[in-house]
């Protein structure tokens, strides 16, 4: 079983983080012919890690993993293993709403090296809660991988009922959540009755996540906010509320820009503004319009994206039986 790197083991006040504190679900870098750009993608995880990343996710759905090939999952994830994987936590992409094809994606997954697997809840055919729990556990009983299961009802159609994930929390693999189901109330009992480390899903309520239990955050804004947000993890954890509370207002027209339309398409905008390696999007998707380049720069210029002392970032311990 691969190991989670040393660099994301330290001290603490906020609760375990498996993967680290600040985790970005990387775009995929393509070619100006719409071909996969491998050493575009070593070339951003190691800008992102640099950046004050902990983690990457590799093929989630910023990475466009509706549109890439099984073969080119594989080439991706290991061009970024190489890259970064000996100081961060990688993160493979497998979720489908097809459970067998989900478990060879785990399996190829894990041979390449992979340090842990993001699996999104099954979507567009809405299974019932039994059918999510038996392929959330089918998932993590085919690889000796830990798992973060990924709840995001607004793109899947089927949210992860409480009960079902303090069902799933007993199975030794199920170790995380990545939450974009925006119900603090709920997340809330199931953080209160199991162990399962939580990371908000959603960049702009980070803050109030850690403040209920989250462990950290899985990001989009952080391809261009890493600092910034790492500050702001980092001074909740040191009890400064105050501070991460004027980081968290200082992102704000970030947290909006990054979404003013798809995300993966302002990313790879953003991205592309600062000369680093993005390229253009698959269809359907549609790269960003005059219009659009022109309001993020405006977001950009509004969000203050790399504070004085960012440099200094959280790391968190490993926990127990997660890596070995």
């Amino acid at each position: 079983m691969s190991e989670v790197p040393a660099n994301v083991a330290g001290m603490s006040v906020l609760p375990v983080a498996p993967f680290g504190r600040l985790i970005t679900a990387m775009v995929t870098p393509f070619l100006p012919d719409g071909g996969l750009d491998l050493d575009g993608a070593a070339a951003l995880a190691s800008h992102l890690v640099d950046a004050g990343n902990d983690g990457l996710v590799i093929s989630g759905t910023t990475g466009e993993s509706p549109t890439t090939s099984d073969a080119e999952k594989d080439l991706l994830l290991r061009a970024v293993l190489e890259a970064v994987g000996d100081r961060a936590a990688v993160l493979a992409g497998v979720g489908t709403n097809d459970t067998r094809h989900t478990i060879e994606l785990a399996r190829s997954a894990e041979r390449a090296g992979a340090h842990g697997l993001l699996v999104v809840t099954p979507y567009y055919s809405k299974p019932p809660q039994a059918g999510l729990a038996a392929h959330f556990r089918a998932v993590a009983d085919a690889t000796g991988l830990p798992v973060m299961i990924y709840d995001i009802p607004g793109r899947t159609g089927v949210p992860v009922l409480t009960e079902t994930m303090v069902a799933l929390a007993e199975h030794p693999r199920i170790v995380a959540v990545k939450d974009a189901k925006a119900d603090l109330e709920e997340s809330s009992w199931v953080m209160a009755r199991t162990d399962l480390a939580y990371y908000s899903g959603d960049d702009v309520l980070t803050l109030p996540f850690l403040a209920v239990g989250a462990v950290g955050l899985v990001s989009v804004a952080a391809h261009v906010a890493a600092p910034a947000l790492a500050a702001m993890i980092a001074a909740f954890d040191a009890g400064d509320p105050v501070a991460a509370r004027r980081l968290h207002q200082d992102l704000l027209p970030i947290f909006k820009g990054i979404f003013r339309t798809q995300g993966v398409i302002t990313t790879k905008a953003a991205l592309t503004l600062r000369g680093l390696p993005a390229g253009p999007v698959r269809p359907p998707l549609a790269d960003a319009t005059e219009a659009e380049i022109a309001q993020l720069r405006l977001d950009l210029a509004a969000a203050v994206l790399e504070p004085p002392g960012s440099e200094a970032r959280a790391t968190a311990p490993v926990a127990a039986g997660v890596a070995s």
